[in-house]
């Protein structure tokens, strides 16, 4: 399969391409498959870090396409991890249901690179959805004795049979996706209706959403911008 430009831009800009093996695949539920991954140098080579994620890349009818995906439980010892793919029409669900034990797929590590602020906040208040799980778990697995409060946006009761590592210290609000995602927004800013110095925001998801998040977070109650980390994680048609 021929690699297209973005993947020439990438290694300009310093992205190292690595070859993942499949372990094992199984089922979480009926809308979504999770993998089990041999990364084989990758951890070794670039460190584990919250929220890190990888590019890998599918063939989609003869041409070179990526995705980015959020690392599940990445073990630097074994350099095992796993990945989780929703099952919808495209070639990544298409790659994920068919895999088996021994295919391999190319990765790039480029662009991942979080680090939880020094001193560590004292709260973090989570914003996301099925695609930024992944993230919100690694930044609960990091986050030590500060206390978490995160709003999940879920579009099918299928949703929430993903795994959340809260902790007995934290609170989890599943809120439905109503209204192209206003009830979110009208949640979340609801609740947070004033600024902690103390806290790291994180806003991951629909595109939308989460510029109207950030919108209240930053103009409205003054939060500054170093304790806020926004990105999308898709965006909505």
């Amino acid at each position: 399969m021929k690699r297209n430009w973005e993947a020439l831009v990438l290694k300009a800009f310093g992205g190292r391409s690595f070859q993942l093996t499949v372990l094992d695949n199984e089922p979480v539920g009926d809308h979504y498959q999770r993998l089990l991954i041999d990364g084989g140098d990758l951890l070794q080579t670039c460190g584990v870090h919250p929220t890190m994620w990888i590019r890998l890349w599918f063939n989609n009818e003869g041409r070179s396409h990526q995705r980015a995906y959020t690392l599940v439980d990445p073990d630097a010892d074994s350099g095992h991890f796993y990945l989780v793919f929703a099952l919808h029409d495209g070639c990544a669900a298409r790659w994920a249901m068919s895999a088996r034990p021994g295919d391999t797929i190319e990765a790039t590590v480029q662009g991942s690179s979080f680090t939880l602020p020094d001193p560590a906040p004292a709260r973090l208040y989570l914003v996301g959805d099925a695609a930024s799980l992944p993230a919100i778990n690694s930044l609960l697995d990091a986050a030590g004795p500060a206390s978490a409060t995160a709003w999940l946006e879920y579009a099918h009761e299928g949703e929430q049979v993903l795994s959340l590592h809260t902790r007995p210290h934290d609170e989890a609000v599943w809120v439905p996706r109503r209204d192209n995602g206003s009830h979110l927004v009208d949640t979340v800013t609801a609740a947070l209706s004033a600024a902690d110095d103390e806290a790291l925001y994180w806003v991951t998801c629909e595109a939308a959403s989460t510029r109207s998040i950030v919108k209240h977070l930053r103009r409205r109650l003054g939060v500054d911008k170093e304790k806020v980390e926004a990105l999308a994680y898709w965006r909505a048609r």
